[in-house]
């Protein structure tokens, strides 16, 4: 029987529309627009300056605490200006705007695909690598990974656990790379394992992967400790909590951490990156990105340089369709709908979805009925009705004790309603006012 987690979850309709499409390194553009902040916590301190002329791979913000990440420039060029752009929450934001001037790579970056399997390094020397290189989290959350290479005193890692689950509909970046480049993610895990000391890793894949759970089984017969586990399809089992409770059983508790259980969760983007920055000296300056929708003329999974426009994406991909109704940044369960097309792509874009007239608006809202669909669907056991009316209502301190901020925002809970409700709108509103709060108290 296919593992997978107990409480809630749903089964949208997959429309892995791009998964058969290799990846295709995309054009460069003619600039960039490279945000400091492209991670969770502080964002960096810019170390260049206006005329400056830079490579790719260069230092261009250093991390401005432990919670921070390295940010390089991703293309060679020079340095056009310094201002806030718009990002695709359409929240304004420092970023290091570059004109592209042909293609020079820092020289100590390894630019060959010979396979390295082996290093050297000791764990504190691969963590102080993955932080030179600027790699977070590439599921999405953009977590520095570093960080979760330093659990806190007390705290003992147990099992590293790879997350190739994709479990958005739509998004296929994670599948093409585990197909195209197995090897490198296998042995960016053998270095993570490396960096936590421990001894067994799992990738966690569902099953509507077969070839990429074929193809990493195969290759995982090579590498010590590494076991290929086939989840059962469900939403949202790419969430950490939920893919921890699918393949170890263990339950992570409210507002604590999966470090808390003995778990580390890493995706398998994150992987990759880590076997570039430490057995190529490259640091994280482009990704897959997933360029889809069912008007789309040519869907495609695109290596995308960090800082390209969104619109480049779309053009290359056969164009905006005609019947466009909405341009989303990310999946169409978590992701968010974006004003305007020249916004640049970051470390935590995972793809663009082009939806239709018939997807892409909302139904009017209606009363809501108390059937309760969204109570047996949030896979974290909330109330979404009730966190909707207590966040409409600004009573905060029920909120909070109601457990809004163990909402994981997946969106199971809007899709599922009945009434059309935008329950996930205002339980979001309601997470970052109460998030505010308790950092107040703090």
């Amino acid at each position: 029987m296919l593992k997978t987690f107990k409480i809630g979850g749903i089964h949208p309709a997959e429309n892995k529309i791009s998964s058969n499409k290799a990846t295709e390194v995309l054009e460069l553009p003619k600039t960039v627009s490279i945000f400091v902040a492209q991670h969770i916590g502080a964002p960096s301190k810019i170390v260049v300056t206006k005329g400056e002329t830079v490579k790719a791979g260069q230092l261009i913000a250093q991390s401005a605490g432990f919670v921070s990440s390295n940010i390089h420039s991703s293309v060679s060029g020079k340095v056009a200006k310094i201002e806030t752009v718009t990002d695709s929450s359409g929240y304004k934001k420092d970023a290091i705007i570059i004109t592209v001037e042909g293609d020079d790579w820092d020289e100590s970056i390894d630019r060959s695909d010979e396979l390295i399997t082996s290093t050297p390094l000791d764990a504190k020397a691969i963590t102080d690598k993955i932080l030179a290189a600027g790699i977070v989290g590439l599921g999405g959350a953009t977590f520095p990974t570093h960080v979760k290479l330093m659990p806190p005193p007390g705290m003992k890692p147990e099992i590293l656990i790879i997350n190739g689950v994709e479990c958005e509909p739509y998004l296929t970046s994670d599948h093409r790379l585990m197909l195209e480049k197995g090897d490198e993610v296998l042995v960016g895990t053998q270095l993570l394992m490396k960096a936590l000391a421990v001894e067994n890793a799992v990738v966690g894949i569902e099953n509507n992967k077969p070839d990429a759970i074929k193809h990493l089984s195969t290759l995982a017969k090579k590498y010590k400790g590494i076991k290929i586990v086939p989840l059962k399809v469900k939403y949202p089992q790419g969430s950490e909590k939920h893919l921890i409770k699918a393949i170890t059983g263990r339950e992570v508790p409210s507002g604590a951490l999966p470090i808390s259980v003995g778990a580390v969760v890493n995706n398998v983007g994150t992987a990759f990156a880590v076997y570039q920055a430490v057995m190529k000296n490259k640091p994280l300056f482009e990704r897959v990105v997933t360029v889809t929708g069912k008007s789309v003329s040519k869907p495609a999974n695109f290596w995308v340089r960090i800082g390209t426009p969104v619109n480049q994406l779309i053009d290359a991909a056969g164009g905006l369709p005609t019947d466009t109704a909405k341009v989303i940044s990310g999946g169409p369960m978590m992701g968010k709908s974006i004003g305007k097309l020249d916004v640049p792509v970051s470390k935590g874009t995972s793809g663009i979805l082009v939806l239709g007239q018939a997807e892409g608006h909302r139904k009017t809202m209606q009363n809501c009925i108390r059937c309760g669909r969204c109570v047996s669907v949030c896979p974290m056991g909330l109330e979404p009705y009730l966190l909707m009316t207590l966040s409409e209502k600004n009573n905060w301190e029920r909120a909070e004790d109601e457990k809004v901020m163990d909402c994981i925002e997946c969106g199971s809970c809007s899709y599922t309603c009945p009434a059309n409700r935008p329950l996930l709108d205002y339980i979001r509103y309601g997470k970052t006012t109460v998030g505010g709060i308790i950092r107040t108290r703090k």
